[in-house]
């Protein structure tokens, strides 16, 4: 079997949510097969396995992406897997896999933050304002990946495809490993509040800011890179007066680490995720989570691993922090979410994927 994997979304600056998605599924399935990668970048090869075989195209925001299928048919491949769907479908000559990790961008058309691009903002605009371009992309494919059940489901409800769907999950980075030790969850109510995550509108930051009016004795850590100027500003104004909000514009796992495991609860007021990736991150480390009450974060945190707010409420958020003063529930929620995110592995997303694959070729 000639496998080619699309390794093209392998971000050499900074893993994003895609990013990280491709380079950690990319290792752990060539751990079982042999595999062919496909990068933009020779950087990219740094997060590959040692060695890898590669063909170098076109990046995904080439012009050239709508002709890339009829440049891969040069290289014989069976099966191309792809962890997006970004990829030009017309005149190819052999299986294909193609990911959609969720419909946010559906229901959220705003374009991501780090696309200044006026005329590709206005392209995504017009792809994103009905389901109907996802499913012709999606059903050019021969099955469709995406991250959660909650996501399978959500695309069932919509009719987004008529192909088959498998679901292979994010896992989390082992941020254990970079500690001496474990937080003790019972010693310490949390007073530090983390936020691992963009600041597009979606993922409604606003609430947890908004929320900090309740909270004085607590520091809420915003940890990922500045959004830009204008959006910043926005954010910056709305910190109630008093409240501590510490920006960090980016950091290490190390630190990431570090800052969980500091008497700490991580939350989240997101309207709309496929996964939710710093969830399980958190729950490796027995750390409590505090979610926006939706489907898909049940799923990830289970429904004995978190506690649950309405999004659109400030004062919901804070009194759901404040419940964990109480160290029998925090100790649960850290047991439970241990727990749940056991089934979690990319060994496993790995074999489910691999499985598909071969399907393919019967």
């Amino acid at each position: 079997m000639k496998l080619f994997y699309d390794a093209r979304y392998i971000r050499p600056d900074f893993h994003d949510g895609i990013s990280r998605y491709t380079t950690e599924l990319a290792n752990a399935l060539a751990k079982q097969t042999k595999l062919t990668f496909i990068i933009s970048d020779e950087k990219q090869l740094a997060f590959l396995p040692d060695n890898a075989e590669f063909v170098k195209i076109h990046p995904p925001i080439s012009p050239l992406e709508p002709f890339t299928s009829i440049i891969l048919n040069k290289f014989k491949p069976d099966v191309v897997f792809s962890p997006l769907f970004s990829m030009g479908t017309f005149g190819r000559k052999f299986k294909l896999i193609l990911t959609s990790h969720d419909m946010i961008y559906v229901h959220h058309p705003e374009p991501p933050l780090d696309i200044r691009n006026k005329i590709v903002r206005v392209g995504w605009r017009a792809f994103y304002t009905t389901n109907i371009p996802m499913r012709i992309t999606l059903d050019s494919a021969d099955i469709v990946n995406t991250v959660s059940e909650s996501a399978k489901k959500e695309f069932e409800v919509a009719n987004l495809t008529k192909r088959p769907i498998i679901v292979t999950p994010n896992a989390p980075r082992h941020l254990e490993k970079l500690l001496d030790k474990l937080p003790d969850i019972g010693k310490h109510a949390p007073r530090n509040i983390v936020y691992m995550g963009a600041f597009i509108s979606y993922k409604n930051v606003e609430t947890l800011i908004k929320g900090m009016k309740y909270l004085p004795e607590y520091t809420l850590h915003l940890l990922s890179h500045l959004p830009p100027e204008e959006r910043y500003r926005e954010l910056v104004a709305m910190i109630p007066e008093g409240a501590k909000v510490i920006w960090h514009k980016g950091v290490s796992d190390q630190k990431y680490a570090e800052l969980l495991a500091d008497n700490a609860v991580l939350a989240s007021a997101s309207l709309d995720e496929g996964f939710g990736l710093p969830v399980v991150e958190a729950h490796t480390l027995g750390v409590p989570t505090v979610l926006t009450d939706m489907p898909v974060f049940h799923e990830v945190a289970g429904e004995k691993g978190a506690l649950f707010f309405d999004a659109h409420d400030p004062a919901d958020f804070a009194q759901k922090i404040k419940q964990l003063d109480d160290r029998e529930l925090r100790e649960s929620l850290s047991r439970e979410g241990k727990k749940h995110v056991k089934q979690y592995s990319w060994d496993t997303s790995a074999t489910t994927l691999l499985t598909a694959i071969t399907s393919l070729l019967q």
